[in-house]
């Protein structure tokens, strides 16, 4: 009888997605488009928030298998908590992203999900940091994932700039995530963006119909 391999490890887990963080002058930026497929060819929803808050000032995007993802920021929080309650104070961003690195790591053979973490806090300031599928850390100050990111590497390369204002980095995203939007056929929805400050966290949503367009779609 001929056998059906139906292992996802051989298969592929659809990874449609587009995530960013962006460092600017005080602070970060963390995105996402907001669709969720299944299969990469049916839409399960257009509204679904990538972005999880880890703690006050640290948020981790999310791309891959949403179980996963889902799994590894749920135990993530929870280590993070008793550690801010050991250390009597706000975890670093660098100690949430190795968290997550390390939980990637050990299950590597089991997850298929990678994160950018992105936050502020009293020893470094705004930082961004990249935990890939096999959990491998890096620290860049601006960085993009997802299927989507395939497209936008020319335009994050050639309009990002250190020390932008809030202003001009939330606009830096919102076209970069556009563009990804418009191109790839497993992104889409609304844009979901985080602003991480001294000051705390804002969440920003730009709706569907008010997203810069840059060609006839």
């Amino acid at each position: 009888m001929e056998k059906h391999c139906t292992d996802s490890r051989v298969k592929g887990v659809s990874t449609g997605t587009t995530i960013l963080a962006a460092l600017f002058d005080g602070g970060v930026l963390i995105g996402s488009d907001s669709r969720a497929s299944i299969g990469g060819d049916y839409v399960s929803s257009k509204t679904i928030n990538k972005l999880i808050q880890i703690h006050d000032r640290i948020f981790a995007c999310i791309a891959g298998s949403l179980a996963d993802a889902q799994a590894v920021t749920k135990a993530a929080k929870f280590h993070l908590s008793f550690h801010s309650v050991q250390m009597e104070s706000p975890p670093l961003v660098i100690a949430a992203a190795s968290v997550l690195k390390e939980l990637c790591y050990k299950n590597k053979e089991e997850l298929q999900a990678g994160f950018i973490t992105a936050g502020w806090d009293r020893k470094k300031g705004p930082q961004v940091y990249v935990v890939s599928l096999g959990g491998m850390l890096v620290s860049q100050p601006v960085t993009v994932a997802g299927s989507g990111s395939t497209y936008i590497y020319g335009y994050v390369d050639a309009k990002y700039k250190p020390n932008m204002s809030r202003e001009e980095c939330v606009q830096f995203a919102t076209n970069a995530l556009a563009l990804a939007m418009g191109r790839d056929n497993v992104s889409g929805g609304v844009v979901h963006l985080v602003v991480i400050t001294e000051k705390g966290a804002e969440h920003v949503v730009v709706p569907g119909d008010k997203l810069p367009k840059f060609h006839d779609e």
